[in-house]
């Protein structure tokens, strides 16, 4: 297990900038934004993929970055000011933007704020819940009972930081309903990804449970802003989901598609919101295709 071998990327850390991974790759630029709990390097095989026509680099949201207080957060809109700076600081032209649960909501914002700049976006899985959902989460946080509706953010306090190995690592996750559908190399690929040696023996987690437990305890409840501006946005922008999800279900990609019709869902089956570590592949292929055609370029996509 700790022979695992991370992609060819290089990480850029400048003092006063935000953090990025570069995926490498050539042609038009591709800004991908990582889930709560899951870094980049968890998704080195759609990286990988996607870099053959662009070139990718991965924000790290600022659950990453050295020194960040979990307890500055009140809700996620600050993730996509730090996105919309990250673009300036990387000086590139307009870019594509790939997102997966809560870097889709960062991307879809920024795509609603800047069109300008973002050229299409493709949300795989976004933590986006219909308007009644948003409402009851709202009341729960004026309540006092976010815990209550949102058990996540318990179990995320919870969660073991140090592992002996990752070989044992493996074995204990390789039981978890929730990794049933990625493949032994998937979730090695996934527990290297949340992993890095400790300062003593053994491994210790890279994101830190108290972020991951702040994320889930200020999400959704500033979202109605979303559906507002789905009306008006004007970016470009695929919705990907997993046909078992248990975040971007059915009912809300229906109600996507009944406000913008225009606007595409793509369901990947046999795949929950896990979906970009599970499918790799197709959500390459689907992404790839989608981008593509707003590049005006002809996809030439493996069978």
């Amino acid at each position: 297990m700790e022979s695992i071998k991370h992609s060819a990327r290089t990480s850029q850390r400048k003092p006063g900038r935000i953090p990025f991974d570069d995926y490498g790759g050539s042609g038009r630029t591709l800004v991908f934004l990582h889930a709560n709990g899951y870094p980049p390097d968890c998704y080195q095989a759609l990286l990988q993929q996607l870099a053959a026509d662009f070139h990718v680099v991965a924000m790290h949201l600022r659950p990453l970055w050295p020194g960040s207080r979990p307890e500055e957060l009140e809700s996620w809109l600050p993730l996509t000011d730090d996105l919309q700076r990250f673009l300036e600081e990387l000086r590139s032209d307009a870019v594509f933007t790939v997102g997966h649960s809560l870097g889709a909501i960062v991307a879809l914002r920024a795509a609603m704020r800047q069109r300008e700049r973002i050229l299409a976006a493709v949300l795989i899985e976004p933590v986006l819940f219909p308007p009644t959902s948003i409402v009851m989460n709202r009341l729960a946080r004026h309540l006092g009972l976010k815990q209550r509706i949102q058990p996540k953010i318990l179990a995320a306090l919870r969660r073991r930081r140090q592992f002996d190995d990752l070989e044992s690592a493996f074995r204990g996750y390789r039981t978890r309903p929730v990794f049933q559908y990625m493949t032994d190399e998937s979730l090695r690929t996934y527990l290297g990804g949340i992993t890095k040696p400790s300062d003593g023996a053994g491994y210790e987690l890279i994101y830190s449970p108290e972020w991951e437990a702040r994320i889930y305890a200020t999400g959704v409840w500033r979202d109605l802003d979303l559906w507002r501006g789905l009306k008006r946005l004007a970016t470009p922008c695929l919705f990907v989901r997993g046909a078992e999800s248990d975040t971007f279900r059915e009912s809300a990609a229906r109600l996507v598609q009944k406000r913008r019709p225009d606007l595409g869902v793509a369901t990947v089956p046999h795949a929950t919101h896990l979906v970009p570590l599970e499918r790799p592949r197709e959500v390459s292929e689907i992404s790839r295709s989608f981008l593509m055609e707003k590049l005006g370029w002809n996809a030439h996509l493996p069978n």
